[in-house]
């Protein structure tokens, strides 16, 4: 309502205006044609109604009547300056038109009959005056009246124009108006959708970003900024190639000599490093961007799949120790028995035969010998049939403290090892078999000193973290582990040093599993290695 009325105000001071200049042209060229003074005075008074509409424009919304005030107040001055150009036989009455069609656009159809209805009666009723004896408003010039039935002829002519042009402004006026509104609700209607268009993307799960066809990024979700680290400003007009970090293989996709694959990636993995370093796999896949007008450019999305395939390794993992479990006790059916007997009856042999020093070295070699198999088939049978024999709860700072002090007479001890424990000192009370634990510990810190052959620290710490998980961390300064060989350290057999049986830390790896632990290791070639133990909090309370 308030910038309809803007207008009308601004307009109605460009007719005035433009009426002002014509009458002062018209008495330049031919003076007395005009009643200058009424003429000017009426001008005048509508600059001032036009000063007082625009002071009071900000009341109109509370105020209606001012609407219809102002719209009154312009046929009123229609109709003076129709009155002193010559009332019947003025040449301004068409100006009638202009409040009419105003009315037509600020109040609709209503309010251009009500005007055109007012406009009449004062058109109407001023000819009547003319003509009477006494007339109550007396023309300010002579005026050469036509015959009455000529007047009668104008007036009905004039008031059947006013009504024709309310009537045809409304009904122009209430079609724009709906038009507007329809406009308006296929624009709200069209936002909704895009918004609804823009929450489903942001929903996603997955990555999603959208490209030009040269492979400039357009769109970048907010699933895509989480995978990535990367912001959407960031990103959005770089080359996707560039912000997804294609390797050399995946170049050049989207370039123009690409027509027969162009865009089209078939689902495949590629290496991504974040923003903080974190080295991740993307599951990525790409294909063209239709619409009705055909390819407008390019889709891509992708998932942070590390975790998923991390686990798809452990589960791997976890079958081939499943089915070396199963060998493992086939084997310790066949083989220990009779390992058994062997060396019992070899030391009865070299206790009673007349043996020569060379046969003595070559019966002890067998007999320890023999001993180390029987060690690897007993490490295969706590690998492939762990039992928690004894559940009870125990302080495992105690047990922490007591591993620590057995290393330390150890002889994988030397003089350029340190060992070092860091427990809280309220303790913390675990629920499980505690020779199990203690053989988690007595593995993980052997493999520790191993690692270091030219010496270090060995730090062994247990913690109660603040998702109410109990956790054991040993960590070394040694040789470090290279990341192709991660995946493999928990696999039997892949132990890297010459001592022992390389199942220590498979045998670590089931225990846990079997509580619904975790193991997690972090590794630096050459600067040493951290392997943390995490249990379910249904393991652990505080002590």
């Amino acid at each position: 309502m308030r910038s309809k009325l803007l207008w009308l105000i601004g307009g109605r001071a460009v007719v005035i205006t433009l009426l002002l200049g014509s009458a002062i042209l018209i008495q330049i060229k031919s003076p007395g044609s005009l009643p200058v003074d009424p003429f000017f005075f009426i001008i005048g008074v509508t600059y001032a109604l036009t000063v007082a509409y625009s002071l009071a424009l900000k009341y109109v919304e509370r105020y209606r009547w001012l609407v219809d005030l102002q719209l009154s107040c312009d046929a009123l001055i229609v109709s003076s300056l129709v009155h002193v150009t010559g009332g019947i036989t003025s040449y301004f009455a068409s100006l009638y038109a202009l409040p009419i069609i105003a009315a037509s656009v600020i109040l609709s159809w209503r309010g251009g009959v009500m005007v055109a209805v007012l406009s009449s009666v004062i058109y109407a009723g001023m000819a009547g005056s003319q003509y009477s004896a006494h007339p109550i408003f007396p023309l300010p010039m002579d005026v050469q009246l036509p015959p009455g039935r000529v007047a009668l002829f104008t007036v009905g002519l004039n008031v059947f124009g006013f009504v024709a042009v309310a009537s045809l402004s409304g009904y122009l006026a209430e079609g724009l108006r709906r038009a507007d509104a329809k406009l308006a609700q296929a624009s709200n209607d069209l936002a909704d959708l895009q918004a609804f268009s823009q929450h489903v993307i942001d929903s996603l799960t997955s990555g999603l970003t959208t490209t030009d066809m040269t492979g400039l990024v357009m769109t970048f979700n907010h699933a895509a900024e989480a995978i990535t680290g990367l912001k959407a400003r960031e990103v959005i007009g770089r080359d996707v190639e560039e912000a997804l970090q294609f390797p050399p293989e995946l170049k050049g996709r989207f370039e123009e000599g690409e027509e027969g694959g162009r865009g089209r990636l078939p689902r495949m993995e590629i290496g991504f490093r974040r923003g903080d370093g974190r080295q991740i796999e993307l599951g990525l896949s790409g294909a063209p961007l239709m619409t009705p007008r055909g390819e407008t450019g390019f889709i891509l999305t992708f998932q942070d799949v590390t975790e998923t395939r991390k686990q798809e390794r452990e589960a791997r993992v976890q079958q081939r120790l499943a089915a070396v479990g199963e060998m493992a006790a086939g084997i310790a059916h066949e083989i220990r028995n009779p390992l058994a007997s062997m060396s019992g009856s070899l030391q009865i042999l070299r206790q009673e035969l007349p043996l020569t020093d060379e046969q003595g070295q070559l019966m002890d070699i067998v007999l320890r010998e023999s001993e180390r198999l029987n060690d690897t088939i007993r490490s295969f049978l706590a690998y492939a049939r762990p039992q928690r024999q004894a559940m009870t709860r125990f302080d495992l700072c105690q047990v922490i403290t007591d591993t620590a002090r057995l290393l330390e007479n150890s002889p994988e001890l030397d003089e350029t090892h340190a060992i070092a424990v860091d427990v809280p000192r309220e303790g913390v009370s675990f629920h499980a078999d505690e020779g199990q634990i203690r053989q988690i510990l007595w593995n993980l810190a052997t493999n520790g000193l191993r690692a270091m052959p030219s010496g270090g620290r060995l730090t062994l710490s247990v913690s109660n973290d603040a998702d109410s998980h109990v956790a054991i961390a040993v960590s070394d300064e040694g040789v470090g582990i290279a990341p192709d060989e991660l995946d493999g350290i928990f696999q039997p057999f892949r132990g890297a040093f010459s001592r022992g049986t390389g199942l220590g830390l498979s045998i670590v790896h089931r225990i846990v599993s079997d509580y619904g632990g975790e193991i997690g290791v972090t590794s630096t070639k050459g600067k040493g290695t951290t392997v943390r133990v995490q249990f379910p909090v249904a393991a652990a309370v505080g002590a």
